[in-house]
């Protein structure tokens, strides 16, 4: 019996020039630090070329040219290009990456600049974008690359004023954020979405859990709604399938171990829900899981030493 695979992201550090308040960088495929892998940085990833698979948080779907994500901080990512052996594709992504410190600057530098915050609120589940937004982002983001010093700054807050424009052009891919992202939630939705993350492979009731929380059941039925989008028990099958994409990731154990152990009563409603959400079947969500999280892993501190040796040469990095 094969041992548990434990698919953990890669921590990534960022190094930006110190004259330079963000990075712009372009790369090819494969590439070390394509990987999966995660850091502190918002990253606006473009993927030029090539289809394949992409992963971020625990979405797992297609991606094809021109796909544009913004990734917030500590969300691990990457992107699995359909490739031959041995093939180098030159140039296939170019990203920015940059502080939340410096999101948060360029956010309250003036209130017009505002409406950049929901942005990198939905960030934190990483948001890939669409229309005419994905458009006018992958044309600034390139324009990026032949541009020096304010010409640049200047670029960027175009870039985010551009992407924060249109809400109903960007859709969230993860479905939970990084526990240290996570926003404050009023006290009764923190106590029945903690019950149901810690009771999830439990028959859970709707009456129980809204005693728990100190509200009649059709009063916290309708403050559920409101508060999350989800109705109860629309919420209670997210958090089994999020708990089924954790085993069948982290795991070998059989699928239908799986689809018990995380509160389902039958195989063939798990499959049909797992599909409805995840927009595949277990065995496939599993099987591009592991092909992302085991890819080659690098030396985790190749380009710190890479940095010095050019710092201590004189090179510009």
């Amino acid at each position: 019996m094969k041992a548990d695979l434990r698919i953990v992201p890669d921590f990534e550090m960022i190094i930006c020039p110190p004259a330079e308040s963000f990075r712009w960088n372009m790369h090819d495929y494969p590439y070390f630090r394509a990987k999966w892998h995660y850091h502190p940085e918002y990253e606006l990833h473009l993927t030029r070329t090539t289809s394949g698979v992409m992963m971020v948080g625990d979405y797992i779907g297609e991606f094809e040219p021109g796909c544009l994500v913004l990734t917030g901080p500590n969300v691990p990512h990457n992107w699995v290009s359909d490739i031959e052996p041995g093939k180098l594709i030159r140039n296939r992504d170019v990203l920015i990456q940059f502080t939340p410190e410096w999101a948060d600057r360029v956010a309250s530098f003036c209130p017009e600049l505002g409406t950049i915050k929901p942005l990198y609120e939905d960030a934190v589940y990483g948001v890939q974008f669409l229309g005419a937004t994905a458009l006018e982002g992958r044309r600034l983001l390139a324009q990026m690359g032949s541009a020096h010093g304010a010409e640049r700054v200047v670029l960027f807050l175009q870039l985010m004023i551009a992407l924060a424009r249109t809400p109903s052009e960007r859709r969230r891919l993860s479905r939970l954020a990084p526990a240290s992202s996570q926003m404050e939630l009023p006290h009764e939705l923190d106590v029945a979405m903690r019950y149901v993350l810690e009771h999830y492979s439990d028959d859970i009731d709707l009456a129980s859990v809204a005693k728990v929380c100190g509200l009649e059941p059709q009063a916290f039925s309708r403050f559920f709604k409101r508060q999350t989008g989800h109705t109860f028990a629309r919420y209670v099958i997210l958090a089994r399938i999020y708990a089924a994409c954790s085993l069948l990731t982290q795991t070998y154990r059989p699928i239908t171990e799986i689809c018990f152990d995380v509160g389902f009563n039958n195989i063939a409603n798990f499959n049909r829900q797992f599909f409805k959400i995840c927009g595949r079947t277990p065995s496939d969500y599993r099987r591009n899981a592991h092909k992302i999280g085991t890819q080659a892993r690098s030396d985790p501190f190749r380009e710190i030493r890479a940095f010095s040796a050019a710092v201590a040469v004189g090179e510009k990095v």
